[in-house]
C-alpha cells in the first residue's frame, strides 16, 4: 500500500474532540473540506467511530479515522479497524461477476439456469444472470421459514431459491433484494468457479490488492472488527414515516431482510444481529462483508485506476454497469427515494445518494455505509461507521459533497 508519509502535498491530522475521542489520519492540501464534514459527523450528526477515505487517480488523498470502535470497552477506532459494510457486500459481488465475464466464463445476459440448472424450476428458466443482479428476479424473499443454521450453511439457501417460484416475471418491475441477491449471484459464481463467492472475492481481488475486506471472515482478524450500535430514530418525515410502516407491516419486507425470520434485522433482543461472530464468518454475499474504510476505497480505485499494476475492470464493463436497469417505485410499495440500479450496483441517485455524479457507481449499506467509483473522476471513495443511522442519514451524503467540491465536480 501507498505509505501515507510519503505523499508530500498531504497533511497529518490529530483533532481531540470535547468528549476526547480522537480524529486521526491524513488529507491532501485540497481536502480539508472532507475533514470538517467527517469532523462534523461526529460533533453534530452523532457518529461514535468511523473512517473515511478518497483515492484519486490510484493515490490516496484521504485517510481518516476516528471515535470509538467499541463503546462496550471504549477500544479506539484505529487504521485497521473494520467494520460490517452490510449492503456494501453487494458491491463486492458484482465486481466478481464483472471480472469472470470479463475472463468469459459468463455471459450477464444468458439465463442463470446455464450456470446453475437447478434454478430453472419453479419458471425460473428464463431469468437472466443482468436480472438478477437488477432486483428483477420476483426472489426478494422465500416462502419457507428458515433457521440460523440454515442461512449460515448455504445449501439450504440454495435448495429453497431453486424450488421458490418468482413473485413476478422480470419485465414487470425491481423490488430490493436485501439478502438472496447474495446467494443468487454467490451460486452462480461458485458454479463457474467452483470456490464459494468469499473465497474466490479473496482470491481473485482481495490478496491480490492487499485488501482488509472479507466475506466470511477470519477469525485472526476479528479484534480489528467494530461494534455496530442500534440505529438511530428517522428523520421526521413523510417518507420515514411510510417506510417505517411498510417495514412492520408488510411481510414481504420483513421476510426479505430475516430470510424467512432466520435473524432479526439490524436488530434483535437490542444488539445489532450482525455483531454475532457465527454471522460474520459465515457468507451472506449481500450483506456480511466486512471491512476498513480505507481497503473499500482502493477496491472502488481499482475499478477505474490503475493500482498496483492494474485496473479491475475495463472501459468495456464500465460502460455497461452504469446502464440503467431499474428505477423509479418498487413493486414492493416502498417509498421512491431516487434509487437508480445498473447492473449489480447502485448508480448515483440523488437526492438520497447523490454520489459524484452520472459516472459514479458502487453501493450503500444498512445504517449509512457507502462505498463508491467514479470513472470520469477515477476516484474510490468509502465512509464507515459503527453508529447505524436512520432514513434521511446525511453523513455519508455530507462527506461526497465535500469530496465533489474538492475535485470541482
Amino acid at each position: 500500500m501507498t505509505n501515507p508519509a510519503s505523499l508530500a502535498d498531504s497533511v497529518p491530522e490529530r483533532i481531540r474532540l470535547e468528549d476526547g475521542r480522537r480524529i486521526q489520519g491524513f488529507v491532501d492540501a485540497g481536502y480539508g473540506a472532507v475533514m470538517d464534514a467527517f469532523v462534523a459527523n461526529f460533533v453534530e450528526r452523532r457518529d461514535v467511530g468511523a473512517g473515511c477515505a478518497v483515492y484519486v487517480g490510484g493515490r490516496p488523498l484521504v485517510d481518516l479515522w476516528g471515535g470509538i470502535a467499541d463503546a462496550r470497552t471504549a477500544r479506539p477506532w484505529g487504521r485497521d479497524t473494520a467494520a460490517v459494510i452490510f449492503s456494501c457486500s453487494k458491491g463486492l459481488m458484482a465486481i466478481c461477476v464483472y471480472l469472470l465475464s470479463q475472463q468469459g466464463r459468463l455471459d450477464l445476459d444468458a439465463p442463470v439456469a446455464r450456470y446453475w440448472p437447478e434454478f430453472a424450476a419453479a419458471d425460473k428458466a428464463a431469468v437472466t444472470v443482468r436480472q438478477a443482479m437488477s432486483h428483477r428476479a420476483g426472489l426478494p424473499a422465500l416462502d419457507v421459514d428458515l433457521s440460523r443454521t440454515d442461512v449460515l450453511a448455504w445449501d439450504p439457501v440454495v435448495h429453497a431459491i431453486e424450488t421458490q417460484r418468482p413473485l413476478h416475471p422480470p419485465g414487470a418491475g425491481h423490488i430490493y433484494h436485501t439478502l438472496t441477491y447474495g446467494w443468487l449471484l454467490g451460486e452462480v459464481v461458485r458454479k463457474v468457479t467452483g470456490r464459494s463467492p468469499g473465497r474466490f472475492f479473496r482470491e481473485a481481488i482481495g490478496d491480490r490488492l492487499d485488501l482488509h475486506t472479507w466475506i466470511g471472515l477470519p477469525d485472526e482478524v476479528r479484534r480489528c472488527v467494530a461494534w455496530m450500535e442500534p440505529p438511530l430514530p428517522d428523520e421526521d418525515s413523510v417518507d420515514a414515516r411510510e417506510a417505517a410502516r411498510l417495514s412492520r407491516e408488510d411481510s414481504l419486507l420483513a421476510r426479505s431482510a430475516s430470510m424467512g425470520g432466520a435473524f432479526g434485522f439490524p436488530v434483535e433482543d437490542g444488539v445489532v444481529s450482525f455483531n454475532a461472530a457465527d454471522i460474520q464468518a459465515a457468507e451472506i454475499p449481500a450483506a456480511n462483508g466486512i471491512s476498513t474504510a480505507e481497503s473499500l476505497a482502493r477496491l472502488y480505485a481499482a475499478c477505474v485506476s490503475d493500482i498496483d499494476g492494474a485496473t479491475l475492470l475495463s472501459a468495456t464493463s464500465l460502460e455497461d454497469l452504469l446502464s440503467v436497469q431499474s428505477a423509479g417505485p418498487q413493486l414492493s410499495g416502498l417509498p421512491d427515494d431516487g434509487a437508480r440500479w445498473g447492473t449489480g450496483f447502485q448508480l448515483a441517485s440523488p437526492p438520497s445518494q447523490p454520489m459524484l455524479g452520472p459516472t459514479s457507481f458502487g453501493h450503500a449499506g444498512a445504517g449509512g455505509q457507502l462505498g463508491f467509483g467514479d470513472v470520469d473522476h477515477h476516484i474510490g471513495f468509502a465512509y464507515l461507521s459503527n453508529q447505524m443511522g436512520g432514513y434521511g442519514d446525511a453523513r455519508a451524503r455530507e462527506l461526497t459533497m465535500a469530496v465533489r467540491a474538492a475535485i470541482g465536480a
